[in-house]
């Protein structure tokens, strides 16, 4: 079915004209593995899912907003049948997140794509033009070469170039960077922003099935408004790209959870002395933070380290704003990845953030098992919502597509995700070391009142609200349904 036409707050567009002729779409026929429902069946799911809204006690948080940023248009993107990444992921978990009725309790948008204009505010222009123009190819083509040059790192089986590329790019930095500037101008205290965290990019070259770093864009934006920001990744790979972006400055501190096995596993960097500059006299000394870990590690272990580590990060670096990387390649089952985590565990690392009560985005990542991806990212869209303990735990009958989870829970056994829970190879004396050399190097990080704003990344979109109101306005004024759905009072708190 199509859950596009799902959300109960109609998703909002922030388009601004674009002048550049290949942001048309350009994006080669993919049949997904899914099916496509008609506008009967489409009402029929909407009842259904107002109706779930109200059984589950579905409404808008008091006291915070949260925002959900997306672009169905990536979803039918493709990097080819045998890589790894799938982005039909993100309609998975549009499945889920709408059949639990949760829009109703977000403001809900489809966002525009990034223009080049605002890709250039991290990533260098040569690249850009390059993966602007830079034609698709069938077959990577390191296949039968390994040893064949590629420019950027483009084209290769790591990145392939791919029908529709810079559009896909385009609208992945688009969902984050809207996330980022509903958080600046408080319209959101937490943003979701489950088509971005592609956190390889660098500046010059593709990495890591990852093409532009959006999560960098996004950071960038909030540093117009907050003077720290903390950004924390729980992919299973080291966050490498963002922590290399913000490598010489103390307004953004970075800390990755991640496997560290460099001669093996991607992308072989973030050793646990790996903290930064090693000039003192370098503002991000001691402000890049890595927290190696090995296979099997359990949801008790990783959420007594995350809450060890983020909380101290915390009282001592004194954060404005949080950037989280919800990388779902961390769970158990995953196609790259070789942790025990379950959805539970993920989803801690989530509510432990929220909990210190400050402004967030939550980006996606990582995550190559889909059904397992969509189940983690379903259910911390519900923590932000503060919905988590009334959703129940049995996938709703009426989820599109309710085959592709093969178990009809949303937290499935490590038996069900795994043929059997990988081995352990994180020794408690281990864990424990991790924690003592964080708190050390914590102890050179200046307090927070002597980190000060002094440089503010240029605004490139300050147009962008009053084209947004009116477009609001024009779809409202064509949508006279929207008012009668409104005056039900569906997904709003009773007053008493």
């Amino acid at each position: 079915m199509n859950a596009a036409a799902y959300q109960y707050r109609p998703p909002k567009p922030n388009y601004l004209p674009h002048d550049i002729e290949v942001d048309e779409p350009i994006v080669e026929e993919y049949t997904l593995p899914l099916g496509k429902a008609d506008d009967r069946e489409n009402a029929i799911f909407f009842n259904k899912m107002k109706s779930a809204a109200q059984e589950y006690g579905i409404v808008r948080p008091k006291g915070y907003t949260v925002s959900y940023h997306a672009t169905p248009e990536m979803e039918k993107h493709h990097f080819g049948q045998t890589h790894p990444m799938k982005p039909w992921r993100l309609t998975l978990t549009k499945s889920l997140v709408t059949s639990y009725g949760m829009p109703f309790a977000m403001d809900n948008y489809i966002t525009r794509e990034a223009t080049y204009e605002e890709l250039n505010a991290f990533h260098g222009s040569d690249y850009l033009d390059y993966l602007i123009t830079a034609a698709p190819e069938d077959q990577p083509r390191d296949i039968e070469n390994p040893d064949k040059e590629v420019k950027y790192n483009l084209g290769g089986s790591d990145c392939p170039l791919f029908h529709g590329l810079y559009n896909y790019c385009s609208m992945s930095a688009g969902c984050s960077l809207d996330a980022a500037r509903k958080i600046c101008s408080k319209q959101s205290d937490i943003a979701i922003s489950w088509g971005g965290g592609l956190h390889h990019a660098k500046k010059y070259e593709a990495s890591g099935f990852c093409y532009i770093n959006d999560i960098v864009l996004a950071i960038l934006q909030l540093l117009r408004i907050y003077p720290r920001v903390l950004y924390i990744d729980i992919d299973v790979h080291h966050g490498d790209g963002v922590e290399e972006a913000f490598f010489s400055t103390d307004r953004v501190m970075t800390v990755s959870f991640h496997k560290y096995q460099p001669d093996s596993f991607f992308p072989g960097t973030g050793a646990l002395e790996d903290n930064g500059p090693k000039n003192e006299h370098n503002p991000g000394a001691h402000h890049a933070i890595n927290v190696p870990l090995q296979d099997g590690i359990t949801d008790e272990q990783y959420e007594a380290l995350f809450q060890s580590i983020i909380g101290a990060i915390n009282e001592r670096y004194r954060p404005s704003a949080i950037a989280l990387q919800c990388g779902a390649d961390s769970l158990a089952g995953d196609r790259l990845g070789r942790f025990n985590l379950r959805v539970q565990g993920h989803g801690a690392c989530v509510k432990y953030c929220k909990s210190l009560g400050l402004p967030m985005i939550l980006f996606g990542g990582g995550g190559y098992t889909p059904r397992n991806v969509a189940r983690a990212w379903a259910y911390e869209t519900s923590i932000a919502i503060g919905a988590d303990a009334s959703i129940p735990e049995t996938i709703p009958e009426h989820a599109p597509w309710r085959e592709h989870f093969v178990h009809d829970t949303l937290f499935p056994s490590l038996e069900q995700s795994l043929n059997e829970p990988r081995h352990n190879r994180n020794s408690e004396k281990r864990l424990r070391e991790i924690v003592t050399h964080v708190h050390e190097q914590l102890r050179f990080v200046a307090h927070a009142p002597s980190v000060q704003s002094q440089i503010i990344p240029p605004d490139l979109g300050p147009i962008r609200d009053e084209v947004e109101a009116r477009l609001k306005e024009e779809k409202e004024e064509r949508n006279d349904g929207l008012r009668r759905i409104r005056e039900e009072g569906i997904g709003e708190a009773l007053e008493y």
